[in-house]
């Protein structure tokens, strides 16, 4: 059986997205975003981990994460910036600027109103135009893919790889931004979804060859068969040297392989993989924890009860009880 891994753990993970805000800037303009947890449950608050992304539409400008040695990035259009690890960033006109943190504009989310909201910040000069999302998913019991992506991701809209839907979702952006049809947010927030599948595309392609982590995995010929082949069957009871014979290696070298790339030892991963399979289901409120630890590989509900609370932290019934009245108390 064949199976795309990345796909799996977006599906796993819940990926879901939003599309908010709709900026007009004009020279010199500055715009501060505090940490995505501090704002969260205002603007998703259904989703444990809340990532941030900006498309610019025309003109230019830089991004920054706060806090971290890592060089401003300059933004033209049709770029795309992302931050998956829900960091406090910055965007200006010029790189090194600082902003005043403004709450109250992530407030105005948790009351009903058509989407995107506009905001302008007028300095007088060049105009830029942004539109600024947000994606949701899940950060535990196991998120390989979160784990994985650094703290800033950066398209280049004048590259050729999938320029083309690019540009087709920046003409809905500002199509919509400007005229708020019915159902326009949904079209734009799924957009947004395919976005960051493709950011994290371009990402695993720019990597270079002697990278580690999990993108990297999926990328090496061997290991890569293997992360698909458990994806495909994860509730099959494999064993080491069954797996490294499928993909065509010793048990040894197969072993060290793996954990040497993907940073755990492939049984491990299978563990934490399906205890996050268990989590998306437990999330849906429908099946029983008897039955979610069959459908998971669990020969018992004890057994697979133990292992979810060495995880999480709280047993299934809890896990479940919390996400069905807030999924914000799930927060870190």
């Amino acid at each position: 059986m064949s199976v795309d891994a990345l796909s799996e753990v977006l599906r796993a993970v819940r990926l879901t997205g939003a599309v908010f805000f709709d900026v007009e800037t004009t020279t010199p303009w500055v715009a501060e975003a505090p940490p995505a947890k501090v704002v969260a449950p205002a603007v998703m608050p259904d989703s444990e981990h809340v990532i941030e992304y900006h498309v610019i539409t025309s003109g230019s400008c830089w991004a920054a994460v706060i806090g971290q040695d890592i060089e401003p990035v300059h933004l033209a259009a049709g770029d795309v910036v992302a931050f998956p690890q829900g960091d406090a960033h910055v965007l200006s006109s010029a790189p090194g600027m600082r902003g005043e943190l403004d709450l109250n504009t992530f407030q105005r989310l948790e009351s009903p109103t058509q989407l995107p909201l506009r905001l302008n910040l007028d300095g007088g000069g060049e105009r830029t135009h942004l539109v600024c999302g947000f994606l949701g998913c899940d950060s535990r019991p196991f998120n390989p893919l979160l784990e994985s992506l650094p703290r800033i991701l950066h398209i280049h809209g004048s590259s050729t790889a999938g320029s083309a839907w690019r540009d087709q979702f920046t003409r809905f952006a500002v199509m919509e931004a400007k005229e708020k049809r019915a159902g326009g947010n949904t079209i734009l927030s799924k957009l947004g979804e395919l976005m960051f599948v493709e950011l994290v595309r371009r990402y695993v392609e720019s990597l270079p060859e002697d990278s580690k982590g999990w993108f990297a995995g999926l990328r090496d010929r061997h290991i890569g068969r293997a992360l698909n082949l458990l994806h495909a069957q994860p509730t099959r009871g494999w064993a080491l040297g069954e797996l490294a014979k499928e993909v065509g290696l010793s048990r040894s070298s197969f072993a060290e392989r793996f954990a040497a790339l993907v940073g755990i030892p492939p049984m491990q991963y299978l563990l934490r993989w399906r205890l996050q399979m268990a989590a998306s289901r437990l999330s849906e409120g429908v099946a029983s924890i008897a039955t979610v630890a069959a459908e998971v590989g669990y020969e018992s509900e004890a057994a697979f009860s133990r292992a979810f609370k060495r995880s999480v932290g709280v047993p299934p019934a809890e896990w479940r009880s919390k996400r069905s009245t807030s999924g914000a108390s799930l927060r870190p």
